[in-house]
């Protein structure tokens, strides 16, 4: 496989406990994973020390290193002034977090919007409470990786470009996430065109408009191969992390706001390890056809 690209992935989608996590993932021959959900609890819910002691050993025992911490930042409604204070000290820690860990990247969100009030109406707001979270991040040498996510302010490919560009930082980049846009209603390939020059990290998901459901990555409409592909040839290197969706985990519960069941309607017959394995399996035979030159 192609030495620039390492594979990465939320392994809290196996298991809510991080042994079990860590022997799948080194089982399968991944060296990364994501850090968001161990042993049932957040990683925001974590200080510096519990991660020294009970998580650091662990990681180091197994040979696996973090590629991003999954953080919950962003994900407090626009207006929750009280949330938002509460998050800049979470991300202050999340940032020493990462320098323990030797990882550069912590994934964040650009906030929730009042239910059935317009997006844009916040734009001002969103942008300054980013620059604030980019300016602790700059203190860590840490970069903030914004997700496309639904729900929040920057969940289509516009409002991601804006944010990116006007709060135009070193320290505040764009991850790449094709199952969010696609649940957005957005073609995933005029999504990479505009951002591509923004895009530092990529998530493996995929979906489709019919249901919104989550499927195996490259069996969807989130055009995986295709972008991939020009990423590659564009001289991409980094991190694809796997974040499949294929069966319900402990985690999603802090991760949709709407009810996790209509974004993963059955099990598809998979317990995590095999919804994991699956994905991970199908990513690699996407590039090994990238490399051959195979459509």
């Amino acid at each position: 496989m192609n030495n620039d690209l390492l594979i990465s992935g939320f392994s809290d989608e196996i298991s809510s406990d991080f042994n079990t996590q860590l022997e799948v993932v080194a089982k399968l021959g991944m060296r990364y994973i994501s850090l968001r959900g161990i042993d049932g609890k957040n990683i925001g819910d974590f200080t510096v020390e519990e991660i020294k002691e009970s998580v650091q050993p662990r990681l180091h025992r197994a040979g696996i290193g973090i590629s991003s911490i999954g953080s919950p930042i962003g994900k407090v409604f626009i207006n929750d002034e009280e949330g938002f204070a509460k998050q800049k000290t979470m991300l202050a820690t999340l940032c020493q977090i990462a320098n323990l860990l030797d990882c550069k990247y912590i994934r964040i969100f650009s906030f929730y919007i009042p239910k059935g009030e317009e997006a844009d109406n916040y734009r001002d707001e969103v942008i300054g409470k980013i620059k604030e979270f980019a300016a602790i991040a700059e203190k860590f040498d840490v970069i903030l990786l914004h997700e496309n996510e639904k729900d929040i302010y920057g969940d289509i490919a516009r409002r991601c470009h804006e944010i990116l560009k006007e709060v135009g930082s070193a320290y505040f980049k764009a991850i790449f996430d094709f199952a969010n846009f696609v649940q957005c209603g957005e073609d995933t390939q005029e999504c990479y065109d505009l951002l591509k020059e923004e895009i530092v990290y990529i998530h493996i998901k995929d979906a489709v408009t019919t249901d919104s459901q989550n499927v195996v990555c490259g069996t969807g409409e989130g055009k995986i191969p295709e972008i991939l592909a020009q990423a590659i040839q564009s001289g991409y290197k980094g991190f694809l992390t796997l974040e499949p969706h294929l069966v319900l985990f402990d985690s999603l519960k802090d991760l949709e706001l709407e009810d996790a069941q209509e974004i993963i309607k059955d099990n598809k017959g998979l317990d995590g390890a095999g919804g994991y394995k699956l994905q991970y399996e199908s990513l690699l035979n996407i590039l090994e056809k990238i490399e051959s030159g195979e459509k």
